[in-house]
């Protein structure tokens, strides 16, 4: 297991694989194409994977899911640096997590416990639902989930966040991010788009198509800015609270 606070390679390939929800034979087969760093060697030779492997594994999972070839996967992580952390490939994970639609899935409770790497109480399972990671089904034993969310939601299990903190969080962050979108919308509507482009842009499916082709080629830019934007405000907003406390 993953000592929560630390970034100690604690995790043999059987645990990785299972937290990942992977074969052992592809966690090994990405390894010899390089998709993932080598493991740290321990005492008998027995390798250590970190959470920063997971979360690259992840993102593989992330880029198959928008049909990318293991050619194409390996180009595009070729061109990342080598020592990104688990919290940087989270952020490449969000931003690949944007360029399609929703697809949830259905996974059952001994799935769950395999990729959190334990047994999951009915508090875990809430927080989970709480974040939107997953959602209850009919059979108590069977869950759909939202895979862009449940890697997030997993990670926060170990963190010392009351429910209530949990869900106060996720309806600043639903809030805020709607609030953004629907300007943005509003903006490139009116002053990108505007009359003259729609009057060009025809009627009909021509017109819906141009809308389109305008929506699928800026929401990853957008989301690539808000991201970034959010991530320097938080560094800010943290590195005024570390000062208040060395005060």
């Amino acid at each position: 297991m993953t000592t929560p606070g630390t970034e100690e390679p604690t995790l043999t390939v059987d645990e990785l694989a299972a937290r990942a929800g992977v074969t052992v034979r592809t966690v090994r087969f990405y390894g010899t194409r390089g998709l993932l760093p080598p493991p740290a060697i321990g005492p008998r030779r027995v390798g250590h994977y970190g959470p920063e492997h997971l979360s690259r594994l992840a993102l593989i999972e992330q880029l198959q899911r928008h049909g990318m070839t293991l050619s194409a996967i390996e180009r595009y992580l070729s061109q990342l640096p080598p020592d990104l952390s688990e919290d940087d490939l989270a952020l490449h994970r969000a931003l690949v997590a944007s360029w399609g639609p929703d697809a949830p899935e259905e996974t059952t409770r001994e799935q769950l416990d395999r990729r959190a790497g334990r047994e999951l109480t009915e508090e875990d399972i809430d927080r989970l639902a709480a974040l939107d990671a997953l959602e209850r089904t009919d059979d108590p034993d069977r869950f759909r989930i939202d895979p862009k969310v449940l890697h997030l939601g997993l990670r926060l299990l170990d963190v010392p966040i009351e429910m209530e903190t949990i869900r106060t969080a996720h309806t600043v962050v639903l809030e805020h991010t709607r609030s953004a979108a629907r300007e943005l919308s509003r903006l490139f509507r009116d002053e990108v788009w505007g009359p003259e482009r729609d009057h060009e842009s025809g009627s009909g499916p021509e017109r819906m198509q141009a809308k389109k082709s305008l929506s699928a080629h800026m929401q990853p830019l957008v989301v690539e800015a808000l991201v970034i934007a959010f991530q320097r405000s938080m560094k800010h907003e943290l590195r005024a609270w570390y000062g208040q406390d060395a005060d």
